[in-house]
């Protein structure tokens, strides 16, 4: 029987092993952590046959073929020497690629506008009556959808710069490019390297789908992409290229050919969210959609009823006319900036927590512009304080945790009569908490619990 180790006991990892299992494998699961509630994970899947080894990393010993979960670097040592020694080593995304090979693919990847865009997608796929769902980096784990008894009609894939690094050969119908900004630079070093990994998924697409309006993917052009299909919230005479999708006149407006007369999908207005980065989610989105021949009385049901996603300026409650805004998900500079371009000013901001390298030169200025005060928590706050004094913004206050910064955002909000208290951290999360999801959920309880 061959053997395989899979590394990581999160949902993409078991998801890997079970897949695994199922084939005929004998699987060995090793997580480097261990603590009560991975104890209680082992002891579940031993009872599936398969072996779970905490506080242990990897052993090359007799082993056939290694899958990494995506929170696992790529590069760590002994991931090197497994390749050196030849032993096939693969993400868990790649994984499940190679277990639905004839199931088309849309693989999204960017560093900001990604989820939003692949829930998008999925809820349109869905309102055609497709088995479309979201997988990756949200929702299930792609290994999951390849578990399924039914096979899916489309895999909607969010596709880190994690996943994919480790995903060799994934080669998706359609490949969507969000954005580009520096973003995980702690681990993939090099900005041309982060590109890199990103542009492959790309490259290996057979349609592509770009952001025109992202300066960085701009700049790369139809030089380096001449038959991709661009979007442009500013209008017909912003599209690169000859094909794409912009929005003009209130429209959603599809040109699928250089020779094609442009045709009218749905009125943006459908859309509830706000933002102009969410007009441009919607234009890449719907260019998924009609690459893949869905109606656009499919589309505009899908877009009329979707509400956004959690922890990506999610509307938590109001209270006296004040909106509380859970923008968790804005764990960079950029997504920060875009996070408060998107709410009513005056606003009181609650960010901080574990920083990231960055410009945080636009997300600074927007401070000023749009920030009456600002709360800072987690392990940046002491340097966030720096750098705000260094602008010459003084209204802001360190109180280092979430239970403090909520109460205080209210009396604040108050004071200032400001009509948002929006979380947008700017930060990671893991100073205080395990996940983006669970500083959200830890904001919308201590709201809901203001409120009450």
């Amino acid at each position: 029987m061959p053997r395989a180790s899979v590394i990581g006991l999160g949902k993409s990892g078991i998801a890997a092993a079970r897949l695994l299992k199922r084939e005929g494998w004998e699987v060995v699961l090793s997580d480097s952590n261990t603590s009560p509630s991975l104890l209680k994970q082992q002891q579940q899947l031993a009872q599936e046959q398969i072996t779970v080894k905490l506080g242990h990393s990897l052993d090359l010993i007799d082993t056939d073929l290694i899958v990494v979960s995506p929170g696992v670097p790529w590069d760590i040592p002994v991931l090197l020497k497994a390749r050196e020694l030849g032993i096939k080593t693969i993400g868990e995304m790649e994984l499940a690629w190679r277990h639905l090979p004839a199931t088309p693919w849309i693989g999204i990847t960017g560093t900001n506008g990604k989820t939003t865009t692949t829930s998008l997608i999925a809820a349109i796929f869905q309102a055609a009556g497709l088995n479309a769902p979201a997988c990756g980096n949200i929702g299930y784990a792609a290994c999951d959808v390849a578990l399924a008894e039914k096979l899916p009609d489309w895999v909607v894939a969010e596709v880190s710069s994690y996943q994919a690094e480790s995903s060799v050969t994934l080669a998706p119908r359609i490949g969507i490019w969000t954005t580009f900004t520096p973003d995980h630079l702690a681990r993939h070093k090099t900005l041309e390297n982060y590109y890199n990994i990103k542009a492959k998924l790309l490259n290996q697409s057979q349609l592509q789908i770009f952001n025109g309006d992202d300066p960085y993917l701009n700049k790369m052009g139809i030089s380096h992409w001449p038959d991709a299909y661009w979007t442009s919230v500013k209008g017909k005479d912003f599209l690169i290229g000859e094909q794409g999708f912009y929005i003009a006149d209130g429209w959603v407006v599809e040109k699928l050919k250089p020779t094609c007369k442009p045709e009218k999908i749905i009125s943006a207005s459908a859309l509830r969210m706000v933002g102009e980065h969410n007009l441009q989610n919607l234009l890449m989105a719907v260019a998924a959609a009609r690459l893949a021949g869905i109606s656009p009385d499919a589309i505009e049901t899908a877009i009329g009823k979707f509400s956004g996603v959690p922890h990506r300026l999610e509307h938590i409650c109001t209270w006296k006319g004040i909106d509380f805004i859970n923008d968790s998900k804005a764990t960079n500079y950029d997504a920060a900036e875009v996070g408060l371009n998107s709410v009513k000013s005056p606003a009181i901001l609650i960010a901080g927590g574990e920083a990231k390298p960055g410009d945080d030169t636009g997300w600074l200025a927007k401070i000023q512009a749009k920030a009456a005060a600002v709360l800072l928590i987690g392990s940046a706050a002491p340097a966030f304080a720096q750098r705000l004094q260094a602008v010459g913004y003084t209204n802001y206050e360190i109180v280092g945790t979430m239970a403090e910064a909520v109460p205080r955002s209210a009396e604040l909000a108050k004071q200032y009569q400001a009509s948002v208290v929006l979380l947008s951290p700017a930060c990671a999360s893991f100073d205080q908490y395990p996940n983006f999801e669970a500083r959200g959920d830890d904001f919308r309880k201590l709201c809901l619990v203001w409120v009450s």
